[in-house]
C-alpha cells in the first residue's frame, strides 16, 4: 500500500517557500516512499512536483486534459466528484464552468481516483494561512474527512515541519 500526501497551495506562493516545498516533496519521497498527489498549476503545485525524482511517483490531477501543458492522464471528470466539490465550495453557483473544474479537481487531489482513497496529511501554503482560494476548497474537504493540514504560511506549522526532518519523522 502506498503512502500519499497532497501539496498544493497558491500559484502566488512565494519563492523561497517553493524551494521548502521542493524539499519537502524529496525528503517525505526518498525517506518513506510518499506518493505526491497535486494538480499541476503554477507555484506551490509545480514546486512540490519539482521534489520527486519522476512521474511514477505522483499522482497530478487536472482539470481537463493538458491543463498547464502536463501530460499526467488524470483528467476525467465524474457526477460524484462534481457533487463533492458543489457540497463543499460555498459559492458554487456564482462559479464559472472553468473554475467549477478546477474546484473539482481538489477533491481527487485529496481523496483520490475514486473518491475513496484519502491521504494521510496535506501540506500547502495559502496567503495569510488562510482557507480561500482553490486550495481553500482541498482544506475544506481535508477538514470533513479528519486530514491533517499542515500550512507552510503557518509558523507553528513550518517550525513542526522542520523538527520532524530534523529528526526523520512524518509530519503527521
Amino acid at each position: 500500500m502506498n503512502r500519499v500526501y497532497t501539496g498544493i497551495g497558491s500559484r502566488e506562493t512565494p519563492h523561497l517557500v517553493q524551494i521548502d516545498m521542493r524539499e519537502i516533496a524529496g525528503y517525505l519521497f526518498n525517506k518513506f516512499g510518499y506518493i505526491l498527489r497535486s494538480g499541476a498549476a503554477d507555484g506551490a503545485d509545480a514546486a512540490f512536483e519539482s521534489g520527486v525524482p519522476s512521474a511514477a511517483h505522483t499522482e497530478i490531477y487536472l482539470p481537463w486534459r493538458g491543463f498547464n501543458n502536463h501530460p499526467s492522464p488524470l483528467f476525467t471528470v465524474d457526477e460524484e466528484a462534481t457533487k463533492l466539490a458543489e457540497n463543499y465550495h460555498p459559492a458554487w453557483d456564482s462559479l464559472s464552468p472553468i473554475t467549477r473544474l478546477l474546484m473539482i479537481r481538489n477533491g481527487y487531489q485529496v481523496l483520490g481516483k475514486n473518491l475513496n482513497d484519502p491521504v494521510e496529511f496535506i501540506v500547502c501554503w495559502t496567503p495569510g494561512g488562510k482557507i480561500k482560494g482553490g486550495t481553500g476548497q482541498a482544506l475544506r474537504i481535508a477538514k470533513a474527512f479528519n486530514i491533517p493540514v499542515f500550512n507552510m504560511a503557518k509558523q507553528k506549522d513550518m517550525d513542526h515541519i522542520r523538527e520532524c526532518m530534523l529528526t526523520a519523522q512524518i509530519f503527521a
